[in-house]
């Protein structure tokens, strides 16, 4: 059995709904706390609960007045850290194709009285922005859920600006998985029956326009054949025209 995008999709929004309804960390009361420095999301309320495998903003370099995009984007926390980042002259977006962990961002944005942030439902294989209107992507453990990552990265490199930034943790594999694992949706569900190996993860960005594409950290999960990583890459510049004859 092969399962469809659609069989996938719904797994995962009824995983992840549930989630948001619960609004509880996916991996325990403390682990938020491992993922991120304790300051930084000590204003937090306690429904911004974390689903990641990493903190992207920690390697993201947000500057004041840029525009964020969060793939993924769940109860809301990266975005919340990327509007401290990027200042009132900056801007937040954040993806997520769940009603209910929409619903909970908004409730959670609406508590910290912050502007410059809103969700927006979509999908990542199309996402609803506009051609080059983002300077930075972060993502945290969500582009291994979704059934075709070649048009995530596509997508990517077309909403970012040219030389735009792309910085993600995700869930890679050291090896490939059995055809019964490919297929079991709890693990789908589970950020692990989707992930890619980590040289083809790179081959795919590569070869979706992006440059300087490298691995900054790798993070065991006891003795699975799966791992979290963070990950960045550059949206390749505009070329610049040929100077003919002329051009002088």
């Amino acid at each position: 059995m092969t399962r469809t995008a659609k069989e996938i999709k719904q797994a995962v929004q009824e995983h992840y709904g549930e989630r948001a309804r619960q609004a509880t960390s996916c991996c325990g009361p403390d682990y938020k706390e491992r993922l991120y420095v304790v300051e930084d999301i000590a204003d937090m309320p306690e429904s911004v609960a974390s689903y990641g495998c990493g903190n992207p903003t920690a390697i993201a370099g947000l500057r004041e007045g840029e525009v964020v995009l969060d793939l993924g984007s769940g109860a809301g926390l990266d975005c919340f850290l990327a509007a401290k980042a990027v200042g009132q002259r900056g801007r937040v977006i954040g993806l997520d194709m769940t009603d209910d962990m929409l619903a909970l961002a908004n409730a959670n944005r609406d508590k910290l009285g912050l502007v410059n942030v809103e969700f927006r439902k979509g999908e990542m294989e199309a996402m609803p922005l506009d051609d080059a209107s983002v300077d930075v992507i972060i993502s945290n453990c969500v582009i291994n859920l979704s059934p075709d990552k070649d048009a995530v990265f596509r997508e990517s490199a077309r909403v970012l600006r040219p030389g735009g930034r792309f910085h993600v943790s995700d869930v890679v594999l050291s090896r490939e998985l059995s055809a019964a694992e490919r297929d079991d949706l709890a693990l789908w569900a589970g950020c692990a029956a989707g992930a890619l190996l980590e040289s083809d993860y790179l081959a795919r960005l590569a070869a979706a326009g992006f440059e300087d594409v490298r691995v900054e950290s790798r993070s065991a999960v006891g003795d699975k054949p799966w791992y979290s990583a963070t990950i960045s890459a550059r949206r390749a510049a505009a070329v610049a025209p040929s100077c003919g004859p002329d051009c002088c």
